[in-house]
């Protein structure tokens, strides 16, 4: 079935499960707004979108799909000013995704779990700006939301916090996979997922 072209119903599940993904990680986003937040919802960003995704990989039976929603999400994040940082983080961690899950089997929890580890790495396209994007970013930061803001920002993010980040999406993706499962037992006995 994996072989098979995307039909216009998977374009749909696709647009459907990669607004709400989207929208749960802009919500807890906007946390950011104070600093010494921004840190943990690294953690907390896949950890509770892993709900909403594992009902999304129940669904997927054909390659491509998880790159879509990651392209899809480079591009708003793009436009929302995050920088071309955040389509080479997302776009490619969304492939490896997609690839992992075709390689490991769709129906298993197991291609899924290391599959959203890896897709939940690409949120790292958000906070890589501040540390690579360079002054004009935090220039910009500091404009709208302040210096004083500026100021605590970069004393919760430091640049130490870069690989960090990889490792708290990681396991947030770990446990928003396991959560969601969880949450979600019978739906995956019903599309007979092991």
């Amino acid at each position: 079935m994996d072989t098979k072209k995307l039909t216009g119903k998977d374009l749909i599940t696709v647009g459907i499960y990669t607004a709400i993904y989207m929208i749960v990680v802009f919500v807890i986003g906007a946390t950011n707004a104070i600093p010494v937040l921004y840190p943990p919802s690294l953690f907390v960003m896949p950890l509770l979108a892993g709900i909403p995704m594992m009902l999304y990989y129940s669904k997927i039976e054909k390659f491509g799909m998880l790159t879509i929603t990651g392209v899809i999400m480079g591009l708003f994040f793009y436009i929302c000013g995050y920088t071309w940082i955040c389509l080479v983080c997302i776009i490619p961690s969304a492939l490896a995704a997609d690839i992992i899950l075709k390689v490991m089997g769709y129906k298993k929890f197991s291609s899924m779990l290391v599959s959203y580890m890896v897709f939940a790495l690409g949120i790292m396209g958000g906070p890589a700006n501040l540390w690579f994007a360079g002054q004009s970013y935090w220039d910009g930061i500091s404009e709208s939301m302040g210096a004083q803001y500026a100021e605590q920002l970069a004393k919760y993010m430091p640049s130490w916090l870069f690989p960090i980040g990889f490792v708290l999406l990681a396991a947030g993706g770990c446990c928003g996979a396991l959560l969601g499962r969880k949450m979600l037992n019978k739906h995956f006995k019903k599309a007979g997922i092991a």
